[in-house]
C-alpha cells in the first residue's frame, strides 16, 4: 500500500512538473516572432493562411488552449514551418520516422557499456590497491572528465579516417537491423558508451569495495564459502541494489546525451531534429521534441526511485 501511494504521488508530481515546464516553453517560444523561410520551396502566402487558420496569430493563451485541444482531440501536434525537408508536414509523422535511429544507438550503447563497465568495476574492487585497480581508476577518471563530443572526434579521426574501419557518417536507408547499418552506427555508439562505461565502473567499484569489507562477508567465509562463492552469492547481490537503478536511469536518460553525437555522425535521429528546430525557430517541432526530452529526464528520476522498492524488499518507499 505504501509503495502504491508513493508511485501515485511521484507520477502526480512528475506530471505537474512536466506541465509546468511545457507551459513555460510554450509561452517563451510564442513570444518570439514567427519567421517563415521562403527558401524551402513552400508557398509563403499559402502557409501564412494555414497558420492563421490554425490560430498562430491569436493571443498566447488562446493558442495554448487550441494547441492542447488539437493534441487531445485529434492527435495533432502541429505542422513544420521552417524545418528543412518537413515544411508544411505533420510534426508527429516526422518525429516517428526519426525515432528508430535514436533508439537503436542508445540501446546498442547500453548493451555494450553495461557489461564492460560492471566487469571493470568488479575487477577493480577485487584487485583493490593493486596495479589493475590503479589502471582502471585512472582510465575511469580520464573518461569521466572528457566530454563525449571529444570522443566522437577522436573516433572519427582514428577509426574512421586513419584506419578506415568504419564510415565517417551513418549509412543512408531504413534497413536499421542490417550489418552495414550497425557498422555505420558503431562510431556513434562507442562515443556514447565510453562515458557510461566509466560511470558504471566507478560506482560498481565503490559499492562492491564497501560490501566486501562488511561483517557478513567475514561470516560467510568462516562458514566455509570460498572468496569467489561469497562474492557471487552475497557481495554482488548487495552491491547491485544501488547500481541496478543507475543502469535503468542511464538507459532512459542516455537519450538526452545523444543530441550532439547524432549531429556529429549525421544520424537522422530525433536529436539532430531537435537542434535544427531550435536553429530555425520551428515552434511545433520544438514543442514536441522538448516534451519528449523533458519526459525522458523525469522518467529517469522516477524509475530510479520506484525500482529501489522492487529490487530490495527491505526498502518500503513512502513509508513513514
Amino acid at each position: 500500500m505504501y509503495m502504491f501511494k508513493y508511485i501515485l504521488k511521484r507520477i502526480g508530481l512528475m506530471l505537474f512538473t512536466f506541465c509546468t515546464i511545457m507551459l513555460m516553453c510554450f509561452v517563451l517560444i510564442k513570444l518570439l516572432p514567427i519567421p517563415i523561410n521562403a527558401g524551402l520551396g513552400q508557398d509563403r502566402e499559402l502557409l501564412e493562411a494555414r497558420l492563421r487558420e490554425r490560430g498562430y496569430y491569436d493571443p498566447i493563451m488562446v493558442q495554448l488552449w487550441a494547441y492542447i485541444t488539437r493534441i487531445f482531440t485529434k492527435g495533432d501536434f502541429g505542422i513544420g514551418i521552417n524545418m528543412p525537408g518537413y515544411a508544411n508536414q505533420p510534426v508527429w509523422d516526422a518525429f516517428v520516422s526519426r525515432l528508430p535511429p535514436t533508439i537503436l544507438i542508445n540501446i546498442y550503447s547500453t548493451i555494450i557499456g553495461v557489461p564492460i563497465g560492471l566487469g571493470l568495476g568488479i575487477l577493480a574492487a577485487l584487485k583493490k590497491n593493486k596495479w589493475q585497480d590503479q589502471a582502471i581508476s585512472t582510465g575511469v577518471m580520464v573518461m569521466i572528465a572528457v566530454p563525449s563530443i571529444v570522443y566522437a572526434f577522436m573516433i572519427q579521426y582514428i577509426f574512421c579516417f586513419k584506419l578506415g574501419w568504419f564510415p565517417l557518417i551513418m549509412k543512408d536507408g531504413y534497413d536499421y537491423l542490417s550489418w552495414d547499418m550497425f557498422r555505420s552506427m558503431l562510431p556513434a555508439v562507442l562515443s556514447l558508451c565510453l562515458g557510461s562505461i566509466a560511470g558504471y565502473a566507478r560506482y560498481t567499484r565503490a559499492e562492491l569495495t564497501e560490501v566486501l569489507t562488511g561483517e557478513y562477508m567475514l561470516l560467510a567465509r568462516t562458514k566455509g564459502l570460498t572468496r569467489g562463492q561469497a562474492t557471487v552469492r552475497h557481495a554482488l547481490r548487495n552491491a547491485m541494489v544501488p547500481i541496478f537503478p543507475m543502469i535503468l536511469s542511464e538507459f532512459v536518460g542516455v537519450f538526452s546525451g545523444s543530441l550532439i553525437i547524432e549531429k556529429v555522425f549525421a544520424i537522422p535521429g530525433v536529436g539532430a531534429l531537435y537542434l535544427t528546430s531550435i536553429q530555425v525557430l520551428d515552434y511545433d517541432f520544438f514543442m514536441l521534441l522538448s516534451g519528449f526530452y523533458t519526459l525522458i529526464g523525469l522518467l529517469a528520476g522516477i524509475i530510479v526511485d520506484i525500482s529501489y522498492g522492487f529490487i530490495d524488499p527491505r526498502i518500503r518507499m513512502g513509508a513513514k
